[in-house]
């Protein structure tokens, strides 16, 4: 079995005590050369590296970062966190991923084991269930830095990074409107989300623009954001029942655009003859679908960049925060097919 080797036992074999050897390896100045040379040559001969728990409980840090997402497998969170481990990394932090699963239970206890690894900061993107955020405002009271990207808690005040959720989603809407579609559905995510609410809004005031009715019946809430296919599927298939049925369907989550378009084409509806879509997803193969389909896509990356620059100015200040940002970052529309009227 590995054994790594302590100050203690390069004191012993060296004959020296574990003070000296600690001073000779800071390298200080109270140290002779030659001892220090000694010092330095056995540890390097032996491969010492320093106890980081150790080093945490002396600097009263552990430089690790706890990350709260819903799912690593999302495409837009996956490049989320690319972008933080390329910032944390750099500046000398670990990164400790925790999942929710969309369940606020799982994100409590999540929290509460980071916080028991004793990381120095949390990235937080609230689940789906999320309604109570008494935890995090305690602890923000304490002077803990916590920044929210992406689904954030719109009652708290400390940094955070969003996307024009709702332009994103007046983008999309609009042109579906410019298609020639009329009778659009919103499939979305749960309503806890500010997220979502924001998207809607954005889709809402689009119709409004164009003088459209909002037809309540058009409007479907996946709570679970597509983890669930049945959950999709059974809200899919009320909209093609209906009566008079969509012609387009504008998708609000990552996870659910994706979700949406392989049901769609399960159930043998052909895209977009049959009905268009358009959604917001991460997916780096999207223009690669049959057919290609239309996103609004988030600067995923460059916002887990922005969100752990901000953590980390926060956990190394030497004063308390006590001024917060708001970052908003834009989306980008990438109109493909699948948006398209097909015009006989």
């Amino acid at each position: 079995m590995f054994e790594s080797y302590t100050i203690k036992d390069i004191a012993k074999a060296l004959g020296l005590s574990t003070s000296t050897v600690s001073r000779a390896l800071n390298g200080s100045y109270e140290i002779g050369a030659e001892t220090k040379k000694l010092v330095l040559e056995y540890a390097e001969k032996v491969n010492y590296r320093p106890n980081p728990i150790a080093l945490s409980l002396k600097e009263q840090k552990s430089h690790s970062i706890g990350v709260v997402v819903c799912e690593v497998a999302n495409n837009y969170f996956s490049q989320a966190i690319n972008g933080i481990e390329s910032i944390a990394y750099n500046r000398g932090y670990h990164v400790i991923i925790t999942q929710t699963h969309e369940s606020f239970d799982r994100e409590s206890a999540n929290v509460q084991h980071l916080l028991s690894r004793h990381v120095d900061g949390l990235l937080v993107s609230l689940s789906a269930e999320t309604t109570d955020t008494s935890q995090y405002k305690y602890l923000l009271e304490k002077g803990f830095p916590i920044v929210f990207f992406d689904r954030v808690a719109p009652d708290i005040e400390t940094h955070k990074i969003i996307v024009n959720n709702f332009k994103g989603s007046f983008d999309a809407a609009e042109l579906l409107i410019n298609e020639g579609f009329t009778k659009i559905a919103h499939l979305t995510n749960s309503n806890n989300l500010l997220i979502s609410r924001e998207r809607f809004d954005g889709f809402k005031a689009a119709l409004d623009k164009h003088h459209i009715n909002f037809n309540p019946a058009y409007l479907k809430h996946c709570n679970h954001g597509g983890m669930i296919q049945d959950e999709v599927e059974f809200a899919i298939k009320e909209l093609l029942s209906m009566d008079e049925r969509p012609d387009a369907i504008f998708v609000g989550s990552d996870r659910l655009t994706i979700s949406c378009m392989y049901i769609l084409k399960k159930l043998g509806l052909k895209i977009p003859e049959d009905i268009a879509i358009a959604g917001f997803t991460n997916s780096d193969v999207a223009e690669l679908f049959d057919p290609p389909l239309t996103v609004v896509r988030q600067p995923a990356f460059q916002i887990g960049q922005m969100a752990t620059e901000m953590l980390i100015k926060t956990i190394e200040s030497k004063w308390p925060v006590e001024e917060f940002e708001t970052e908003l970052v834009e989306t980008e529309l990438i109109a493909r097919l699948s948006s398209q009227k097909i015009r006989q």
